[in-house]
């Protein structure tokens, strides 16, 4: 059974042509949760990589273009207790808005969306999705920005610049910021990620020091070797990313349990592997993470 029908999705589409105010005042209507909970923990679902470009889920080049596929998997992710949140571009939230999915979730808003996957301007990534005024407004809990560093490329300056200047709009307004730092570079005509511990290491001392006041900052970072050192890097509270599906689940779910018990690390947000595993089980996929994130023992980083 699917978590949406066509009666849910007439409706969205009904909302957007005739009703487009009702979803603005459904972020007003939705009940609203404090950021963190008891046990101080969080797993968020990612949904933003679509704005960028970026579609594949493995071999399969197109796999998240299909939006009403993409919000039903969103729908079973969302429905389960367990899951916190939720990170999208503004289109996305918009439509969980309309389909009234919203209530007691922590909102991502996506902010930096320009640098499209395989472009030449990759590393120029531009500010295209939501902005502190707009996400202040409407109620949304935290905004979330791209990070890329390649020191060979000058698109990355004008990056740093706009982050930093978003990290000091987001404190002023008391929005908390989550940084995604990398360290990329050119390889064969595309932007590839160094995930060695040395470059996570230094991409979070560098995104560490944008804006002027660092008071909301958090970081989200991938698993990596050596993970210890790497959380050894900043005191700022740390979610771990999830990546991009491939290899085997089993040693990944090993990977982020083993790194989310290092003080600092407070959480998971996680797209693809949730929403597209292998094995198409979305609930199952989502149960295992909750238990990973929100053990009994878990306390506040």
């Amino acid at each position: 059974m699917t978590a949406l029908d066509e009666r849910d999705f007439a409706r969205l589409r009904e909302l957007r042509a005739r009703r487009p105010e009702e979803i603005v005042g459904a972020y007003a209507a939705r009940r609203r949760r404090p950021l963190l909970g008891a046990d101080g923990r969080l797993l968020i679902v990612a949904a933003d990589h679509p704005a960028r470009g970026s579609l594949a889920i493995g071999s399969d080049s197109m796999a998240m273009a299909d939006r009403y596929d993409l919000l039903d998997r969103l729908a079973t992710a969302l429905r389960d207790p367990r899951v916190d949140g939720v990170l999208g571009t503004p289109d996305i939230l918009d439509d969980l808005a309309a389909l009234g999915l919203l209530d007691d979730k922590v909102l991502v808003g996506s902010m930096n969306r320009g640098g499209l996957r395989g472009a030449e301007f990759e590393m120029d990534d531009r500010y295209t999705g939501h902005d502190v005024e707009t996400m202040v407004d409407r109620g949304i809990d935290f905004a979330k920005t791209l990070v890329r560093v390649n020191l060979a490329d000058a698109g990355t300056a004008p990056t740093l610049e706009a982050t930093a200047r978003a990290v000091t709009a987001a404190a002023r307004a008391g929005l908390p910021i989550m940084l995604e730092p990398f360290i990329s570079e050119w390889r064969d005509g595309r932007i590839v990620n160094d995930l060695s511990p040395d470059a996570v290491i230094s991409s979070v001392a560098i995104a560490s020091g944008l804006g002027a006041d660092s008071s909301r900052t958090w970081m989200k970072l991938p698993v990596v070797d050596d993970m210890e050192r790497v959380m050894a890097a900043t005191t700022m509270p740390t979610l771990l990313l999830g990546g991009d599906g491939a290899g085997d689940p089993e040693a990944m779910y090993a990977s982020w349990e083993r790194a989310l018990a290092l003080p600092g690390v407070v959480g998971l947000t996680v797209g693809r592997n949730l929403l597209y595993p292998a094995d198409g089980d979305v609930a199952g996929a989502v149960d295992t993470a909750a238990r990973l994130v929100h053990t009994t023992d878990s306390v506040s980083a």
